[in-house]
């Protein structure tokens, strides 16, 4: 491949990997952690701490294998095609849903400069796949303007959160943070039910490996990327959760439709509001353009793989997956049909929700997908040290198994329906390639 397609340097990199963790969450994010109180700060620590192993194991399977991909590559090496096509198919899925989640998002709270975005639906809707198309072209264009849009969008979202966050710790009322737990059950069950909340918050760690083809001196700006956007998530959660818990009584705040724009009030007065929501919109913005990224390398890896149909594998004049990126839009623009009515809504948050558990799964696999490959290619390991790494991966695999559980028993039950529906999808991209013997 010519270098000319290498355009992803460290820093627009590192912008991919926060800017698409640091998404829509963050903004009601402290709202929830407010009904179980001020011991969430610590479950901020230890899912961050969790989160940074996984990153860790990203970006050693990254140094070692630098492949278009990211998780569905490392798979299909570590326990072969079947599972890698697992791996693909729920991570595809939960792309284009995810997508189509951090869309409605966007336009909600574009509401707040044009509330009629709130009543007119079918307006809602047109503005919703308005952004959707925009950064698709913007994709299909080339992986350079993607980049430097994230890059763009990246900045701009974490100044409103860093002005808020800094500027906050001068107006902090410590006695607020003295409410430690309000759940009125144990310390352990409080710890857990902030840690569960947060888990989610991390989902997009890996988002650096996967246009590895795309990235110039992949071995080493894909683990810088990785490990330094993973630090820059946790800083700013917990920078900000922090503010918020010690700005407004905790009690106001678990019942806050708009924590951040209450902060903001506090710290900048009135106008406070409206730069809170131009930042909320921005987020959702970058977010979605790194995303949307995305949405065409995984089918692409699998497509070269005979995995997924040969079209997905057809790269455009411009360097890109054109047909991934168009085609996973158009299921996009079918997914927010739903969020014209009304009362489908949360029919629509709840396949949200299981698309999430959907990108949990691969974590969990990757994880021992590292040490799989540790033992397949011994000569290439040869006199390293892998003790450290073999651990590293244990324990993000308990800690990838644990944030599946920690979804809840309905959300698990109908994602394992969502992951053995591969199967047979699988068998069929088998026949259809010509890989199975005549039956």
């Amino acid at each position: 491949m010519s270098s000319a397609r290498k355009l992803l340097g460290p820093w627009m990199l590192t912008a991919l990997v926060a800017g698409n963790m640091i998404g829509s969450g963050i903004f009601y994010l402290p709202t929830e952690l407010a009904s179980v109180g001020s011991i969430s700060l610590l479950s901020w620590v230890f899912t961050s701490a969790g989160a940074l192993l996984l990153a860790l194991v990203f970006a050693k399977l990254s140094t070692t294998m630098p492949r278009i991909g990211g998780p569905y590559a490392y798979c299909r090496e570590g326990f072969g095609e079947f599972i890698g096509f697992q791996m693909a198919y729920n991570y595809w899925i939960a792309l284009w849903v995810g997508n189509a989640a951090i869309t409605v998002a966007l336009v909600g709270y574009l509401g707040v400069f044009f509330p009629a975005l709130h009543t007119n639906h079918l307006l809602a809707f047109f503005i919703s796949i308005g952004f959707v198309w925009f950064l698709t072209i913007i994709n299909v264009l080339g992986v350079h303007w993607a980049g430097m849009m994230q890059l763009v969008t990246t900045v701009l979202k974490l100044v409103p959160l860093l002005l808020v966050g800094i500027a906050g710790l001068f107006f902090l009322k410590p006695h607020l943070l003295g409410a430690f737990n309000i759940t009125g059950k144990s310390d352990l069950f409080a710890f857990s039910s902030g840690a569960t909340l947060t888990l989610w918050a991390f989902i997009g760690l890996e988002s650096a490996t996967v246009p590895a083809e795309s990235v110039d001196n992949p071995k080493r700006n894909i683990p810088f990327a990785t490990i330094v956007g993973t630090l820059i998530a946790a800083f700013v959660y917990i920078l900000t959760t922090f503010v918020m818990m010690g700005l407004i009584p905790m009690e106001q705040l678990a019942h806050s439709n708009a924590p951040f724009a209450e902060a903001a009030d506090v710290i900048l007065g009135p106008v406070g509001k409206y730069i809170v929501a131009i930042g909320a919109v921005i987020s959702c913005f970058g977010t979605l353009n790194g995303w949307t990224l995305l949405q065409g390398q995984i089918p692409l890896a699998a497509a070269r793989d005979n995995l997924f149909p040969e079209k997905f594998a057809q790269m455009s004049s411009f360097g890109t997956p054109a047909f991934g990126l168009i085609l996973t839009s158009i299921l996009i623009t079918l997914l927010l049909i739903l969020t014209i009515d009304k009362g489908l809504i949360e029919q629509f948050k709840f396949i949200t929700l299981l698309a999430t558990l959907s990108s949990l799964i691969p974590y969990l696999f990757t994880t021992m997908a590292e040490i799989m490959i540790f033992k397949k290619y011994p000569h290439e390991f040869a006199g390293k040290k892998l003790t450290g790494s073999i651990i590293i991966a244990i324990l993000a695999c308990v800690y990838s198994f644990w944030a599946i559980l920690g979804s809840g028993q309905e959300i698990v039950f109908y994602g394992s329906l969502l992951f053995f529906s591969s199967v047979p999808v699988y068998v069929m991209m088998k026949r259809k390639h010509e890989l199975l013997s005549p039956i």
